[in-house]
């Protein structure tokens, strides 16, 4: 269990939508300081002396390097960065494709590696990675990500135990924001799933269920395959 108070975060992905969501949700916890990374960090604007803007590309494991180095008082790492592609794993644009799993899987997977020493040596504390739904019910080369992350957090969480480093994995549906913008149906509010992954924190769990939808599908994990992928009984 990790308490937020008088912590060092980082959140990747934080000039808007959902990273902007944990920003706020970290200083309103007791943060000491947030580092809002983002690829153009002049991007990231709050009101609050205890942010400092971070120039990070997720993709580029010197830009990584560089961030660590910078960074070295952080104690919370938030993988929130992220990008849907939803091609075809079959017949799909494979340059495309790599970069998605380049910026979804082995950018939180390069973070982890560069901030759990760091992480670590300032007296443990906690990394949480957006996952989805879709990491258990699969559509695309999105999915493909989520789910290579799913298991990356949960081989993490074993290592990283006896460090004194949580991993809590996040998994929800839709959330509203610019990704989801021309997705109908229904959507959770990017503060609500930032409380409820920071509640998970606190609380020492494992994993954050945020929605009904990623509830639904985690329920449902335990039946026939077909069960979730109806077409197969076709």
């Amino acid at each position: 269990m990790t308490d937020i108070t008088g912590r060092v975060a980082l959140v990747t992905g934080a000039n808007r939508g959902l990273g902007a969501a944990f920003v706020t949700a970290l200083l309103e916890r007791g943060a000491s300081k947030v580092y809002a990374a983002a690829r153009q960090p002049e991007s990231v604007v709050f009101d609050d002396p205890r942010v400092v803007p971070l120039a990070l590309d997720v993709t580029d494991a010197d830009s990584i390097r560089r961030a660590a180095e910078a960074a070295a008082d952080v104690t919370v790492l938030v993988n929130n960065a992220g990008i849907a592609a939803g091609q075809s794993l079959v017949t799909g644009d494979l340059d495309v494709i790599h970069r998605e799993f380049d910026t979804n899987f082995w950018g939180p997977v390069l973070l982890v590696r560069a901030f759990a020493p760091v992480i670590e040596a300032n007296g443990g504390g906690a990394v949480v990675n957006m996952l989805s739904a879709l990491s258990w019910l699969a559509f695309d080369s999105y999915s493909a990500t989520k789910a290579a992350l799913w298991s990356a957090s949960n081989s993490a969480r074993l290592e990283l135990a006896p460090a004194g480093i949580q991993v809590v994995g996040v998994h929800v549906g839709y959330i509203d924001t610019d990704m989801a913008a021309s997705v109908d149906g229904d959507k959770v509010q990017p503060r609500e799933v930032a409380a409820e992954a920071l509640d998970t924190v606190a609380d020492g769990g494992a994993e954050a269920i945020v929605g009904d939808t990623a509830k639904h599908v985690k329920a449902r994990l335990n039946e026939d395959v077909r069960a979730l992928y109806p077409q197969l009984a076709r």
